[in-house]
């Protein structure tokens, strides 16, 4: 069933079956490109969460003893099956969340290769035998270790539960997922996918609800085992701490605020082009996005040209319209913190250099938005301003650059430019972040870790490192007899 949008009918996923939840409460989906109601998401109950909750207990027992091999065969079907759904599953995430077509479908193109790269490193959860005193065999196992709540945002609505999903059924665990209110149907497509490829009922679990109520009751529950969550600095801090209450474990992946550094033996024009590339990938709106633009002054002219001219060149509209690069932002919020960032800048002397106003016309739409001059007691220069901001400021000195960039309490992503091998390797060594690009502002990739440092979190996804926190580690003794 979809509505005249060609938005589907939203509905929880629970013990295998598709369901509204037991109250009948519904909250809107609206189109962020023209602010209309597009379709209703159903909010659980609480017998509801803990039907998911039992459900989860029970498809742990199923799936933990399911075969490694049979494991891995209907995760690579349900990839199979994502790839050939991407393009209406990138449609719905349009509708949905805004962005570009083309982005919303090789989004789901490329979570079902996270999907496959986590189903082949099912296989490679490996223990060890220790050498040891005679008669006796020491190993170590790993272990899933249990039903698992994820929590997940707006801004990738595929990405976001597909990096969790995968990595917890890869290693064994089940999951319940609760995913956005505001992008629930990507979700569901996604769930979809598993269930069509014979994934057992249970195993995997989708809510939506209430975030307070949904975590408080999902986190205190006896049955998950791993807490994991992608989002806000205040958000994770806040559920870390439940967790701890109850001796949870938890992956935190949270927000940011990338610094770039561009050296002065840089070339300011491609590295203009580059980052305003990715500066405007989503609207702005990933936790990873280039935020701060550190330029040395020699080149800060160029740069500053080079970014305005790619700025302005970024096509806004409708993400379901052809041509159109940039979509509008996923919400009303998105769009007043703009607006204040911008305000509060240019109050303390910066200049908006393109930008810098809402546009005139349905929907959420804010242009990229280029600024010098911005202060460093700018609210913008300190707070992760998630959407198409672009501060420019230069710098005289590499040790001025690394301690403007060190100085805020994030430390998810950075990115230098330099023709040097050796300011390179400075830059890697000197810069605190879990994760940095050199000369590029390349995004995640399924074959290595991303993960923040500082209070951008811990735990990593991606990489052989991704199933880490979903496995346990045990120790076994054995006496031999005789």
């Amino acid at each position: 069933m979809t509505t005249d949008h060609g938005y589907p009918a939203v509905r929880m996923h629970i013990a295998g079956e598709w369901c509204q939840g037991g109250s009948g409460r519904t909250a809107p989906v609206l189109d962020p490109a023209t602010e209309e109601e597009i379709g209703r998401v159903p909010l659980a109950t609480p017998a509801d969460l803990d039907r998911a909750l039992d459900a989860a207990a029970r498809g742990f027992g199923t799936w933990r003893d399911t075969p490694v091999a049979r494991r891995t065969a209907v995760l690579h079907a349900a990839a199979d099956l994502l790839t050939e759904r991407a393009g209406a599953v990138g449609r719905i995430m349009t509708l949905e969340q805004g962005k570009p077509l083309a982005e919303a479908a090789g989004e789901a193109r490329r979570v079902a290769g996270t999907l496959r790269w986590h189903a082949d490193d099912a296989r490679r959860a490996y223990g060890r035998i220790i050498p040891s005193a005679p008669g006796t065999l020491l190993s170590v196992r790993r272990e899933p270790i249990g039903p698992v709540a994820a929590f997940v945002p707006w801004n990738f609505p595929a990405g976001g539960p597909m990096r969790k999903i995968s990595a917890a059924l890869a290693a064994g665990c089940s999951i319940v997922v609760k995913a956005s209110e505001e992008t629930p149907a990507t979700a569901m497509e996604l769930v979809r996918c598993f269930a069509d490829a014979g994934l057992p009922d249970g195993v995997l679990n989708l809510v939506f609800g209430e975030p307070a109520e949904v975590s408080a009751r999902l986190i205190a529950s006896p049955v998950t085992r791993l807490i994991a969550f992608t989002g806000s600095v205040p958000v994770g801090k806040l559920l870390a701490a439940e967790a701890g209450k109850v001796m949870k474990p938890s992956l935190m992946e949270l927000g940011g605020h990338a610094p770039v550094i561009v050296c002065a033996d840089a070339d300011p024009v491609t590295a203009a082009r580059r980052a305003a590339r990715a500066k405007f990938a989503n609207a702005g709106q990933v936790c990873t996005s280039p935020s701060r633009f550190l330029v040395h002054e020699s080149l800060a002219e160029e740069f500053t040209a080079a970014f305005v001219a790619a700025a302005e060149a970024v096509v806004v509209g409708d993400g379901l319209a052809e041509g159109t690069t940039m979509g509008p932002l996923a919400n009303e919020r998105r769009l007043a913190a703009m607006e204040r960032l911008v305000a509060d800048a240019v109050a303390r002397g910066a200049k908006v250099r393109t930008g810098g106003e809402r546009l005139d016309r349905p929907g959420y739409f804010f242009p990229p938005t280029v600024l010098t001059g911005v202060p460093a007691d700018a609210e913008l220069m300190r707070e992760e301003p998630f959407g198409p901001l672009a501060p420019i400021v230069p710098f005289t000195d590499l040790d001025e650059a690394l301690a403007t960039a060190n100085a805020l309490p994030y430390g998810l992503a950075a990115y230098g430019f330099t023709e040097s091998a050796a300011t390179a390797e400075r830059l890697a060594g000197a810069l605190e972040a879990g994760i940095l690009s050199i000369n590029h502002c390349g995004g995640s990739v399924h074959e290595a870790p991303s993960g923040g440092v500082k209070d951008s979190g811990y735990g990593r996804e991606g990489g052989p490192e991704a199933l880490d926190a979903y496995l346990i580690t045990k120790r076994v003794s054995h006496l031999l007899a005789g």
